[in-house]
């Protein structure tokens, strides 16, 4: 028989019944998710913060008084004295009294300095030699005997930025460019939520649009610029929006029914204090519905995928086994995603937790109580939204795919970089010849015969 010059890995040209199949589902989706996108996008200029915030008065902890500074130096050791803070009691005939000092050499040079170190802190013993503190210097503040250096904190900087400059390493190196416009993407999510979210909240916007329409932006630029312009990105974009719909559809209900006031927490107090304008509730309302974004976004991807990968493997699977198949791997990714978010929240807020534990309070109160009713609130939230986002997604994608059919472009991954899992093969399928990556391709040369016809 003759020699076909079809590549094995080229997939036939797609009839014109199928092109236009292909082309409605394309417009199908643009239909929903362009108006979509335009919407939100005019949503957020007209949400977008003034950056006024004459009306808010906040206390700077780290601001200080004339001749105070604060400063950087290195331990040089750690030991027991008298606390120089106490250098005027012992001047009027008291006794000094005790506590940790590190002795650290000041950044900017001079002499070894005794920094008293607070109680809290030399309890836990945290301070050793050769540790990068900072410090408040009280020296020009100070009259008569020693002059205090009180410890403020850790410098943190190389840890933390080697921490993260080792977390992008990784992630390029497994996911490669995919990794990296994920970090981009994540990037430009903080962005959103640095110069638009908080900044509203700050100004007293609506927290539910404000927190849904900020949302929803970060997922069309985290979706499509980490996973490329495709159906299956568009398809779990759609399940996305459903499941921040529910969410904040929930968290709307909630925040109001369990009545999360917030006003338990230190933090929410210096913020109800700062401005008439600022809500607590509203920053709960809004933390709801950002809270889920990650595993949601994680959930929705995965299914239109596994949707995408079981088609694939059996282009002639019917959509109802098809969906039955991707649903048994959601249930999977439901029961450890429940996990995930409520141990998440549960490692957050360990010592409230520990806290709580020590009272003796029933259960249900202990669970309902302030110190946690919130946490209790943000996982059940999350944990419902992203449950009904699985099977929309799966649903969503099993039609698309049904229309869309297998990728085109032989053996092209999204982002256009070819599957090497099945190399490209001669045209005559010689069995000497080698792939471009220099394995033979002895399996590639059997299915290129078959498509000529020879395997029989």
């Amino acid at each position: 028989m003759g020699h076909s010059h079809l590549n094995a890995t080229e997939s036939p040209e797609p009839t014109s019944a199928a092109l236009a199949t292909r082309r409605r589902a394309t417009v199908l989706l643009s239909a929903i998710l362009v108006p979509l996108g335009v919407l939100t996008l005019i949503a957020m200029v007209v949400l977008w913060p003034t950056g006024d915030r004459s009306s808010l008065s906040v206390a700077n902890p780290y601001a200080t008084a004339e001749g105070v500074s604060f400063e950087r130096g290195t331990v040089r050791e750690v030991g027991e004295g008298d606390c120089p803070s106490s250098q005027a009691t012992v001047d009027a005939g008291g006794t000094a009294l005790t506590c940790t000092i590190a002795y650290t050499q000041p950044a900017l040079g001079g002499d070894v300095i005794p920094v008293e170190v607070t109680p809290e802190l030399a309890k836990t013993r945290a301070v050793e030699a050769g540790d990068e503190i900072r410090y408040l210097d009280l020296a020009a503040v100070m009259q008569g005997g020693a002059a205090p250096y009180v410890f403020v904190d850790f410098v943190r900087s190389v840890p933390i930025v080697a921490l993260a400059v080792v977390y992008a390493v990784v992630v390029i190196a497994v996911a490669r460019w995919r990794g990296l416009r994920a970090i981009i993407g994540l990037v430009g999510a903080l962005v959103i939520l640095a110069q638009f979210i908080l900044p509203g909240l700050v100004e007293g916007r609506p927290p539910l649009l404000l927190g849904l329409v900020g949302s929803v932006v970060i997922m069309y630029g985290v979706l499509y610029f980490a996973h490329g312009f495709s159906a299956r990105t568009s398809t779990a974009l759609l399940g996305t929006v459903f499941g921040l719909g529910v969410t904040a559809a929930l968290a709307a209900w909630v925040t109001d029914a369990a009545h999360l006031t917030g006003v338990g927490d230190e933090n929410a107090y210096t913020l109800v204090n700062a401005s008439d304008e600022l809500s607590i509730s509203s920053i709960i309302l809004c933390g709801l519905i950002i809270s889920g974004l990650g595993v949601l976004n994680d959930v929705t991807i995965t299914q239109s995928s596994s949707v995408w990968e079981l088609y694939e493997l059996a282009p002639d699977t019917p959509g109802r086994r098809l969906f039955a198949s991707a649903m048994r791997i959601g249930r999977d990714h439901i029961a450890s995603t429940v996990y995930t978010i409520a141990f998440a929240y549960a490692g957050a807020a360990l010592p409230v937790l520990i806290l709580v534990s020590l009272y003796d309070r029933a259960l249900l109160d202990t669970l309902t109580s302030g110190e946690l009713a919130e946490e209790v609130v943000r996982t059940l939230v999350g944990s419902i939204g992203l449950v009904l986002a699985i099977p929309l997604t799966t649903g969503i994608a099993v039609l698309v795919v049904k229309a869309v059919g297998p990728k085109a472009g032989g053996g092209r991954n999204d982002d256009g970089s070819r599957d090497h899992a099945e190399p490209a093969v001669p045209a005559h399928g010689d069995a000497g010849t080698l792939a471009p990556g220099g394995r033979l391709v002895a399996l590639g040369e059997r299915r290129a015969r078959r498509a000529a016809g020879e395997g029989a």
